[in-house]
């Protein structure tokens, strides 16, 4: 690959500079003047140097050491010749708005922009710069002779002339699918890991199989179709999947993994990692360590090429992934490299064989081989290709034949595709973004016929097609997203990123954490990408001492601090950053040569003034900036402009003025039209603007002549999609008569106060939102279709009557043919949909007669608050019609009143089995997701009330939800069902639902019946929520049930669950709450004929109890003691007990079976006390007997509760509220009911005490508990031995607790050792001389909160270096923060302080006060003033997270702003109120 790195793609570097020193703007502008003869002499020397590349690259390819010296020194010059000529044309454009009067407009500030700006000056700098360019140009042409370097013709296409083939515009990247190859190709290999993977269910230890295999065989794709497996979909409760970078990690890839759960919490199922790097052995153990405590049967299942990786993990069941078979190696060649559409030639077909061979058996490598055999159409073409790849071996891999495929691309696209390099491994590219991005670098050549943008779209599509990028994915948004969401997105295959990084050596930089190493900026850098925390610091830091020539800086983090060195950014062609200030952190005068800057998603409120200056600039990303408020009054100078994305910026309410010079202007997502005036643009000034893409118009009420100026907008042939928006409705005819252009695909409108629009049938989509007086959605003489229409969005329309209004009747026409989602709501006039045609045989041979359906292709339906609707058809009287969706797949009715039935459904003629059905009948055969919702008068399935002897089916359907139907008393009768269900099938059963998997039913207050004949049947069904349905008391027949829920059910529905237990993976069983008097009234739910029937465990792993006695009494487990009934739940993870009356003692019995448990809830169980009926006392080394995986511990609500059980030392979270009795969070420890009495204690003991607590053994518990939250627990005397792994601390309310402290070694010890107080029932004299307090708070503790325990902190409280959130309220005696002696501190990101009274100091450490985002200092009178490291924070902060006493902003202030006093005071006091009454309804909640 070495020879990559000097064939990179010199030829596009200097075709640039030759196009750069064409160009006809300097000598418009006159900006050579004096230079012309050097002028000329460069224009001549670099057509003879383009000449001569190939030829020196052919000869550095051969290892010749003085052609790579040469190219490399080429490479040099023609970096700083084209800096150079940037100069020129940056001069060339500062002259043209001089000329157009850009500078008077600048006023006085011009100075300070252009200090040079003197034309004798830049004149004689530059022209010593052009001589030294020229100087060595002419080295480089003599060296050029010496080497021999022979002149080699090339075509124009590789000369940059014709940069992109007519025939690639045809060219569609989604040649195959991979997909659909790998699942035949693969389908043993799956099966076989899947088998293993299923394996391991019954195995405690964490199971890791690696698929091990050389690169492109297909593995990360294998591991892929494993994820989505069905089986391993409905095995592992939760699936993450996690790519490992080369760098790897452990804290990275524990981040990674977190982030991508979304539960975010313990419960985490082990993830895939894709791509596992070969690493030291210490960082997958502690990699292991994070993922150890998974649940039974967890799996960690990885991809790597590097079999002692497979070691490393200590792998017993490693996976080695064989070649492909030739057979499929054949298919994606001949797919790659032949047209589909033509004849294939027969003498390449029989060349294709020994292609084969030299892929062994490598799907990616014969993609890569077919891709590039598409080229060539010739047997010798073919045969060249043959020679020139290498056979892929061990030893080589892939890459040879990667490297083929590289070296075939034209010069510029190795240019585009090099740069890549920028990007992580496994990042999703936004591909627009990477075609700018390649245009800001001029990697493009421009090309007379085609805009750049095109060419670039071609470039993408061309390799795309050669398999340089793939997961190319097309995104649109939801529907009801009002945002530009149309969006393309790729990645690239790690081998081929290991290409572009060789190409690239140290010219990419890549950081996706802190660098480590000192050098790791070179000077070579040119393009950089940085996502790490503080980006801002390392930036700074790095270019105090080097200079690097950037062109590419890509920030992917938040920057909530100041950049320095601003001049060493002057060569940028592109930036991206998100800032989190209010202003601009760079300064435009430094970026002349700036071609692309995102600031999408940044907090800034404006743009500076002299932004107006950068005339280079192409594009501007200010999406989702939701503070903007204004853009650049001069903006209409930046007439390089190309791309304007302003959309998700609410507070903008004008655009600048003068946008109709803006010519090039080819995207503007977001239009806010204000009152015409001199500071604001008019819709007219679009007018000759070709935009394309998509386009927001607001408030369109300001538009004088509104209806010829957006009739124009609607006529822009490259505008895809256009959004009008008016601030209110109010009269208008806008849109009577708009008729847009063919190409305008989607159409939102938002609070027009027309009753008509005009013809919209081209529309794609149509988006009608709070169009209030809006009637019919047209109104004509003669009917029309809508014949390319597929998604149409009615929302609040008040007025909306009728679909259409036709002035003469004609013959029945279906009005939308390829509609396939419709979403109706608040449409209150709305009686009925469109009256529906008779349906011509859509959906089968033999078709349906009498049938009607308006809607043939519709698949999404949702109808949502329609006051009146009632009716299925516009036409009430149907003759014994029926009514038809043959091809919707999700219907969801929720708050139709008035709608009392389905529609009436025609006879099913087979469609769903091949026993079929007899006198059944289905309205939706296609149905898969139903959802009803408030439907306060529906009580039938089927418009007809007598069915006569026929039932309704839903053949198809996996979701039926039903909330809130109060008049709904049964599901429908079933059909019997024959065979559709399984190889065996059932006999004689019944069932409406086939293929049901989901069913939720909730507040159905007259539901009572499963179905009007026993014996029905939920043959497929796995989840079942049934919520308030008082009147039903038992549960039906599911044999495949594996999540069963019931809230609020009745007493008696106890004794159906032991029907599910051989399937229930999850059990949410909260019945009605029933006095239970005696335990012996409890009954067991394991069943009776437990010993023939239970001979297997019980694979339940969450089980959450309420008013479930049975579970616990004595009288449900006294028939089987020596049975043990809790030990069938020995896979159970996850338990809660809530509202249990019989639950008195800890029930250790219960403990002893759940040898898997990982989370205990236990809440409002008002008897239990705690400790064991008949006490233990266990040694310290079983203390961990029980539960020895419980990780989350949660006691809330137990008013008698008096001592915990012995916790395991496997805890990680602790919470405990409202537990006022407890006295005692671990059970009596050595010394502690000394410490605890301590008013019997002196002074001098106290400390003693602790120290001794401290080092005793078997006081070290929970070493891995990192969380602990106490509430509401007034018994509680003192916190004894925090472990030093604690990272939240959360006390509030505990008025008793006097002393903090941490496990002897967790902390360093303080300078002078202080007393510690005794609790409030000290005498009087010894507790007034308790002044200071020494509080051990854990080393690594990151976030602190303490609430209203007024006696806790006293004196100094000393703070550990990693704290990031401070919150303390409501304290009395802490006079004083501070961090502890010699350890840095890290920057604060929460601090919030109320009603400490005297509380006088705060630390003044910079650092600390860096990252703060969110601050409260209230009620602290003793705090005179703010540290002056903290004030000049404040302007930084958003205000919303700022809450202060007004004394502290008035002290921020300038004098020049003390008039502003007041409104300060004001602003502070009403900021202060709001957050407090915010902080109220929270503790409430």
């Amino acid at each position: 690959m070495e020879e990559l790195v000097v064939t990179m793609a010199i030829r596009p570097l200097v075709a640039m500079l030759r196009d750069k020193v064409s160009s006809y703007l300097l000598d418009q502008y006159n900006v050579m003047d004096g230079m012309e003869k050097q002028h000329r002499i460069l224009k001549r020397r670099l057509p003879i140097i383009l000449d001569v590349i190939t030829d020196a690259e052919e000869q550095a390819a051969a290892h010749r050491e003085g052609a790579k010296a040469w190219l490399q020194e080429l490479k040099t010059v023609a970096y700083e010749a084209n800096q150079v000529f940037d100069e020129f044309k940056y001069e060339a454009l500062r002259r043209e708005a001089n000329k157009n009067g850009h500078y008077k407009k600048l006023g006085f500030d011009v100075i300070k922009l252009f200090p040079t700006h003197n034309r004798v000056a830049f004149r004689h700098r530059m022209g010593s710069k052009l001589c030294r360019i020229l100087e060595d140009i002419n080295v480089l042409i003599a060296e050029m002779h010496d080497f021999g370097l022979r002149r080699t013709l090339l075509a124009s296409n590789q000369l940059g002339q014709t940069p992109v083939s007519k025939e690639w515009r045809q060219t569609d990247y989604v040649i195959i699918d991979p997909q659909e190859i790998a699942s035949r190709s693969r389908c043993q290999d799956k099966n076989n890991i899947v088998k293993v993977l299923l394996g391991e269910a019954s195995n405690a230890d964490l199971a890791v199989v690696p698929i091990v295999g050389m690169g492109g065989l297909g593995k990360t794709t294998l591991a892929q179709l494993i994820y989505n497996e069905p089986e391993i979909q409905k095995h592992f409760q939760l699936q993450l999947w996690v790519c490992v970078s080369d760098t790897f990690d452990v804290n990275s890839v524990a981040k990674s993994i977190v982030e991508a759960s979304p539960k975010k919490n313990y419960d985490t199922d082990k993830p895939p990692l894709d791509r596992l790097p070969k690493t030291e052995v210490h960082k997958w153990e502690r990699l292991k360590v994070c993922l150890q405590h998974g649940g039974m049967g967890s799996t960690v299942l990885t991809t790597t090429r590097d079999k002692q990786v497979a070691e490393i993990m200590g792998a017993d069941k490693t996976y080695n992934l064989n070649v492909l078979k030739d057979n499929f190696i054949k298919e994606i060649i001949e797919a790659r490299a032949f047209d589909s559409k033509k004849e294939k030639p027969d003498q390449l077909v029989k060349m294709v064989d020994e292609i084969v061979k030299r892929c062994s058996g490598s799907p990616l490598a014969a993609t890569a081989l077919g891709s590039v055999l598409r080229t060539k159409t010739s047997v010798s073409e073919w045969k060249v290709v043959s020679s020139r790849s290498s056979i892929c071996t061990e030893e080589t891999g892939i890459l040879p034949i990667l490297k083929l495929s590289y070296n075939d691309l034209p010069a510029h696209m190795k240019q585009c595709f090099a740069f890549c390099a920028i990007f992580p491994k496994d990042y999703k590219i936004n591909v627009e973004k990477l075609i700018q991005l390649w245009i800001a670098n001029g990697f493009i050549p421009e090309h007379e016929e085609d805009s750049l943008e095109t060419i670039g779209n071609n470039i993408f599509s061309e390799l795309a097609s050669r398999s340089f990028f793939l997961d190319i994915e097309e995104f649109k948004g939801d529907m009801q997203n009002q945002q530009y969401c149309f969006r393309t997105t790729c990645k690239i295959h790690d081998l081929m990123h290991d290409i572009a990084m060789s190409v690239m050596g140290k010219e990419c930089v890549v950081a996706i954490k802190e660098p480590s190493e000192t050098e790791w900026l070179s000077d070579t850098a040119k393009h950089l990408f940085l996502s790490c925390v503080e980006t801002e610091s390392i930036l700074n830091d790095s270019l105090e001492k080097k200079s690097p020539a950037i062109q590419t800086l890509i920030c992917d983090s938040h920057m909530r601090s100041s950049l320095k060195h601003l001049s060493k950014y002057n060569t940028l062609h592109a930036l991206k950053l998100c800032l989190g200030t209010k202003s601009f952190l760079l300064k435009p005068k430094y970026l002349h040569h700036l071609r692309y800057l995102d600031l999408s998603y940044s907090t800034v409120k404006a743009l500076p003034e002299d932004i107006s200056i950068l005339y280079n600039l192409q594009v501007l990303d200010l999406s989702n900036c939701y503070y903007l408020e204004r853009l650049p009054m001069q903006m209409k100078y930046m007439t390089s402009l190309r791309h304007l994305y302003t959309h998700g910026c609410p507070e903008l309410k004008s655009m600048p003025p003068g946008l109709e010079n803006l010519t090039k202007l080819q995207t503007l997502t977001y239009f806010v039209a204000a009152v015409t005036g001199p500071d604001c643009s008019d819709v007219a000034e679009l007018q000759h603007l070709n935009l394309g893409g998509q386009l927001e118009l607001r408030q369109i009420e300001n538009v004088i002549e509104a209806e010829a100026k957006v009739a124009n907008v609607g006529n822009k042939k490259d505008l895809r999609e256009l959004t009008l928006r008016w601030n209110s409705v109010c009269d208008s005819k806008v849109l009577d008569n708009f008729e847009p252009h063919g190409g305008l695909q989607v159409l939102k409108i938002y609070f027009y106060g027309g009753e008509c629009m005009g013809m919209l049938q081209d529309m794609v989509e149509i988006h009608l939102f709070h169009c209030e007086r809006l009637q019919f959605l047209f109104r004509s003489i003669t009917i029309f279709t809508f014949p390319k229409l597929k998604v149409l969005m009615l929302e609040h329309l008040l007025g909306f009557e009728g679909w259409w209004k036709i002035d003469e009747r004609q013959e029945e026409q279906t009005i939308f043919p390829v509609l396939e989602k419709l979403f109706i709501s608040n449409c209150g006039k709305l009686i009925a949909l469109p009256e529906a045609p008779l349906l011509q045989g859509p959906c089968g041979e033999d078709g349906y007669t009498l049938v009607r359906s308006a809607f043939p292709a519709l698949k999404v339906l949702k109808m949502k608050e329609l006051e009146s609707f009632q009716r299925w058809d516009a036409v009430e009287e149907t003759q014994g019609e029926q009514i038809l969706f043959p091809c919707l797949e999700e219907l969801s009715i929720e708050k139709c009143p008035k709608l009392t039935a389905l529609p009436e459904a025609p006879f099913l003629q087979e469609p769903c089995g091949e026993g079929g059905y007899t006198l059944v009948r289905s309205a939706f055969p296609a149905l898969k997701v139903l959802k009803m919702e408030n439907l306060e008068s529906f009580q039938r399935w089927d418009a007809l009330e007598e069915t006569q002897g026929e039932h309704i089916v839903f053949p198809c359907l996996e979701e039926l939800s039903i909330e809130k139907c109060p008049k709904l008393t049964a599901l429908p009768e079933a059909p019997l069902l024959q065979e559709p269900c399984g190889e065996g099938g059932y006999t004689l059963v019944r069932s409406a639902f086939p293929a049901l998997k989901v069913l939720k039913m909730e507040n159905l207050e007259s539901f009572q019946r499963w179905d009007g004949v026993e014996g029905t049947l939920f043959p497929q069904l796995e989840k079942l929520s049934v919520q308030k349905c008082p009147k039903m008391t038992d549960l039906p027949q599911a044999p495949k049930l594996s999540v069963l829920e019931v809230e609020d059910g009745k007493q008696k529905i106890f004794h159906f669950i032991d029907r599910y237990l051989s399937s229930l993976t999850k059990l949410i069983l909260n019945l009605e709450y029933t006095e239970t008097t005696s335990e012996a009234e409890c009954t067991s739910i394991v069943p009776v004929n437990i010993k023939e029937r239970w001979n297997q465990e019980s694979p339940l792993t969450v089980m959450k109890l309420r008013c479930c006695n049975s579970f616990f009494g004595s009288g449900a487990l006294e028939d089987f003691v020596l049975l043990k009934p809790w030990d069938y739940f020995v896979h159970l993870e996850d338990l809660e007990i809530g509202r249990c009356d019989v639950l008195v003692y800890w029930p250790e019995n219960v403990f002893q079976s759940l040898v898997s448990l990982r989370r205990l809830v236990i809440r409002n169980c008002p008897n239990l006390i705690g400790h064991a009926q008949a006490p233990l006392e266990p040694l310290a080394s079983e203390r961990s007997q029980h539960l020895p995986g419980l990780e989350v511990l949660k006691l809330k609500f137990c008013a008698s509760l008096v001592e915990m059980f012995n916790v395991p030392t496997s805890l990680k979270s602790i919470s405990i509220w409202d537990c006022p009795k407890l006295e005692y969070i671990f059970r009596n420890q050595q010394g502690m009911s000394e410490y605890v009495q301590g008013s019997f204690c002196s002074e001098e003991i106290m400390p003693t005490t602790i120290s001794e607590l401290s080092s005793s053994p078997t006081n070290h518990f929970c070493p891995y508990l990192e969380y602990l939250d106490l509430w509401t627990c007034g018994s509680l005397p003192a916190v004894l031995n925090l472990p030093a792994s604690l990272k939240t601390l959360k006390i509030a309310y505990c008025s008793s607790i006097q002393a903090l402290a941490c496990q002897s070694g967790g902390l360093q010890k303080p300078e002078a050792t202080t007393s510690i107080s005794r609790s409030p029932i000290m005498p009087e004299p010894l507790a007034a001389a308790t002044t200071a307090r020494e509080h051990l708070l854990p080393p690594h503790l990151e976030s602190l909160a303490i609430r209203d325990c007024a006696g806790m902190l006293g004196g100094t409280l000393r703070l550990p270096a990693p704290l990031k959130k401070l919150d303390i309220i409501g304290n009395s005696g802490l006079t004083s923060l501070e961090y502890l002696s010699g350890e840095l501190p890290s920057s604060l990101e929460v601090l919030r302080l109320g009603r400490c009274s005297t509380l006088a100091s705060l630390p003044n450490e910079p650092q600390v006060y860096r990252s703060l985002w969110d601050l409260e200092i209230t009620g602290c009178p003793a705090i005179k003033k703010l540290p002056r490291c903290l004030q000049q924070q404040l302007g930084i902060i958003e205000h919303k997270f700022k809450v202060l006493d007004a004394r502290y902003e008035v002290m921020a202030c300038k004098p020049k702003t003390w008039k502003e006093i007041p409104r300060l005071v004001r602003e502070q006091r009403r900021a202060t109120r709001q957050a407090r009454e915010g902080q109220q309804s929270t503790m409430q909640e």
